[in-house]
């Protein structure tokens, strides 16, 4: 039986983490064995705790010190196992029924990588915050510019791989540079990438969201940055 590995990078979200585990359980997995990766980057909340007792029934790794999603990331990918991968956050922002959505397409070789596009989905539009919103868009036209693409949402946290595509890969951005990082050399690779509609639940930074103006910054440069380096 084919096998997807959910990766979970996590800092702080220990209001969260046990009813998004919970969904990730209840998700439709098109039939696939799972396998849930998670990995701690230096939670001060009490996050810690609850994933060394989690760390019986899941594989859970553990940062010493804090260096940021994608370095998170990047340690889940080395240890998965599954024939696709996926991320997921660990907050509540997206809701992991959609997995169904996005794995066919990699189960009937439809494609190499698929997103879950916010934008797809006009539901989502009186769930974003309207700055974020915006960002959001103009990063994607962004890319789509630099690398001659038509996606809609470069930003989404709904990124699901054939596993040897995404290990393939060398990440290096260490934060949320991420996600222009991992979508720049995507698009190099000429890789078949699809986009499918998901749901959007966004939240403020006063209910825990970490992602600010500075990472946005950091977002554009990125892009630049490996338009024209590997």
């Amino acid at each position: 039986m084919q096998k997807v590995s959910i990766i979970i990078p996590v800092f702080n979200e220990k209001d969260t983490l046990r009813l998004l585990l919970e969904k990730v359980e209840q998700a439709n997995f098109s039939g696939l064995e799972k396998e849930i990766i998670m990995v701690d980057d230096c939670s001060n909340d009490g996050t810690t705790e609850i994933l060394k007792e989690l760390s019986q029934k899941y594989k859970v790794f553990f940062h010493e010190k804090n260096q940021g999603k994608g370095a998170a990331i990047r340690t889940a990918v080395k240890e998965a196992t599954g024939d696709f991968v996926v991320i997921q956050d660990a907050d509540l922002e997206y809701l992991p029924d959609d997995y169904d959505k996005l794995l066919p397409l990699l189960i009937n070789n439809e494609a190499d990588v698929v997103y879950g596009s916010r934008f797809k989905n006009e539901e989502n539009s009186k769930n974003f915050i309207l700055k974020n919103k915006i960002a959001n868009k103009f990063l994607t036209l962004l890319t789509n510019v630099l690398y001659g693409a038509e996606i809609t949402d470069m930003e989404t946290c709904y990124k699901a791989f054939k596993r040897e595509f995404i290990q393939a890969i060398t990440i290096k951005s260490n934060r949320f540079d991420f996600e222009p990082e991992i979508t720049a050399k995507i698009m190099k690779k000429k890789a078949r990438l699809k986009e499918v509609p998901i749901s959007y639940f966004g939240r403020g930074h006063d209910e825990g969201k970490k992602i600010n103006w500075k990472d946005g910054v950091h977002a554009i440069l990125t892009l630049i940055k490996f338009r024209f380096t590997d």
